[in-house]
């Protein structure tokens, strides 16, 4: 899995009632403005420029409540009369995925901020991101702290014992996991339309940023019925699929298929080159 680093962004409210505008419900109605602002590593405000948008998710009530804006501070303005739980979404630059936050809206004080820290990948195909990084802390090698091992471990729940179908990503690894042979009249194990074994072996086809966005997909889309552990120092993810809701399930095996696919293709493609390589002395030699 690629390794990551850790940024603190702060989320900033101001408001004030609007005294020429009449109360709705008894509430008055009010100006509010969000902007969201990044921490250096001595605590100082710094524009956030780690991301490509912030887009904000306001109360369905609102007018167009999906808002989006590609500048800094990202700032927001609207009125109303009620708080509520606005939930953010950033963009990382280059592709590097998105993270959510939850921002508490609320008139309890004219000025309050809350801060709120996120991840971000280390890669050498990020260089935007990499540079934007470095602005606001010490940002080390990708290989200076990505563990030796990492990996991503699956267990059913279904059966009787726990099942480890995962394999992990360790590069001294080279021989390629199997899929586990069924035993004779067994139950498949299959949740919804998805079977859960073929999945489970699909995720050791992917390549480390696939696995990384699995790993998001999953904690972006967290139900109190679903058992993981994302254990970050150590560089474990452990989940039982079959806690997971099935339109999960389902996403992640569409992203499977895709992905594992997409990689084989890539190997048969190096595989060619390099026969066509080999093939070219022995046709100078013929000439």
């Amino acid at each position: 899995m690629v390794a990551t680093v850790k940024r603190t962004i702060r989320v900033k409210t101001s408001q004030h009632i609007l005294p020429d505008l009449p109360p709705v419900e008894g509430f008055p109605m009010r100006q509010w403005a969000i902007e969201i602002v990044l921490l250096d590593q001595d605590n100082k405000e710094i524009p956030l420029n780690i991301v490509d948008k912030v887009v904000y998710h306001l109360h369905p009530t609102f007018a167009n409540p999906n808002r989006t804006y590609t500048e800094a501070p990202y700032r927001i303005e609207e009125q109303g009369w009620g708080g509520f739980a606005l939930n953010i979404s950033l963009f990382l630059l280059d592709k590097g995925g998105e993270r959510k936050v939850t921002h508490d809206l609320n008139f309890v004080k004219d000025e309050y901020q809350v801060d709120h820290v996120i991840s971000a990948p280390i890669n050498i195909n990020k260089p935007n991101l990499i540079k934007e990084l470095a602005k606001s802390g010490l940002v080390p090698s990708e290989e200076s702290i990505t563990p030796n091992k990492r990996k991503i471990t699956v267990t059913s729940s279904a059966s009787s014992s726990t099942t480890n179908l995962a394999a992990t990503t360790n590069k001294a690894v080279t021989s390629e996991p199997k899929p586990k042979k069924q035993k004779l009249g067994s139950q498949p194990m299959i949740k919804g339309s998805v079977d859960i074994e073929r999945l489970a072996f699909g995720l050791t086809k992917l390549k480390d940023d696939d696995l990384v966005e699995i790993v998001h997909i999953i904690t972006n889309n967290i139900t109190p019925d679903m058992n993981f552990t994302n254990n970050v120092e150590e560089g474990a993810f452990t989940m039982d699929l079959f806690s997971l809701p099935e339109t999960l399930l389902q996403t992640l095996w569409e992203f499977v298929k895709t992905h594992a696919d997409k990689k084989e293709k890539e190997k048969e493609k190096d595989k060619e080159t390099e026969n066509d390589k080999e093939k070219e002395p022995a046709q100078e030699k013929k000439a």
